[in-house]
């Protein structure tokens, strides 16, 4: 099982210049890949801008949102921002998609919090016509230069939907953000839909996880903070959840790699540059 590590880019109030120099420090400590949390409505560092400024600061680790609010886009435009921070990266991102839940989130007039899921599968299409060249509706031309590649699709979310969608859409599944015991079945249901749609090989994998090995209690908070708009009883389920101390984050690699997932990402709590230090010692 590979092991990435999160960027710090949606902790209330993060140092966005402090970002190149996290990507930096996690390729050199060997993690395999670097990724994203996605939302508006907070005081953090766009997904999408977080990707391109570690394109830039990395040459060999890979890039992952997990999860990029997809339906917030206008789909022509986060197709083209895409093969952007792909292309700048040689080819390096894995676009984690979800339908997003918070709808203070949703700010693009026209583009509502409602039938998500809809216009997700919708908007698939329109990114891969983007990404093969096609002019879109309204252009005079291409939205890409001519080789930009398609890039791998992953989708999260619990529903039905979500698991028929990886299996007809994607490359794989990420999981929540919640206890292995919790996940487990997820992808038991990400498999039993890729098998059901007569896809070869395996879905590919990807549980998340939070931990804090520095300050608990920051980090603690900090995902209570984050979650705080879903409900104090959501936020403190979430914040309970974070993986603390050196025993705990070993426990919570050995029950992912127990479950078969293909790759781990420990997102941190707090945007303290040691965390990758401290998480390298740990875990690789």
């Amino acid at each position: 099982m590979k092991i990435g590590i999160g960027l710090p880019n949606q902790i209330r109030d993060m140092r966005p210049d402090a970002l190149p120099a996290w990507a930096r420090a996690a390729e050199a400590a060997g993690f395999s890949s670097l990724g994203s949390l996605g939302r508006i409505a907070y005081p953090g560092l766009m997904d999408t801008v977080a990707l391109a400024a570690a394109a830039g600061a990395t040459r060999d680790i890979g890039l992952m949102s997990t999860l990029l609010l997809a339906p917030v886009w206008p789909p022509v435009l986060l197709a083209k921002e895409v093969a952007g921070i792909d292309a700048v990266s040689g080819g390096r991102l894995t676009l984690g998609l979800g339908l997003g839940g918070r709808v203070d989130d949703f700010v693009v007039d026209g583009l509502g919090p409602r039938g998500t899921g809809r216009r997700l599968d919708q908007d698939i299409e329109i990114y891969r016509s983007v990404w093969r060249g096609e002019v879109p509706p309204g252009c005079d031309n291409p939205a890409v230069p001519v080789g930009t590649r398609e890039v791998p699709l992953l989708f999260g979310g619990m529903a039905q939907a979500s698991f028929d969608r990886v299996a007809r859409a994607g490359h794989g599944y990420i999981g929540p953000s919640a206890a292995p015991e919790r996940v487990g079945p997820l992808f038991d249901r990400a498999r039993a839909a890729w098998r059901a749609a007569g896809r070869r090989g395996e879905p590919y994998l990807v549980a998340l996880a939070y931990y804090a090995l520095g300050d608990e209690d920051a980090g603690r908070a900090g995902v209570y903070d984050y979650y705080r708009s879903a409900g104090p009883d959501s936020a403190r389920a979430r914040a309970a959840e974070v993986r603390g101390g050196a025993d705990d984050v070993r426990a919570t690699v050995k029950a992912y790699a127990d479950l078969g997932v293909d790759e781990l990402m420990l997102n941190p709590t707090v945007d303290d540059l040691e965390e990758v230090t401290r998480l390298a010692h740990v875990v690789l």
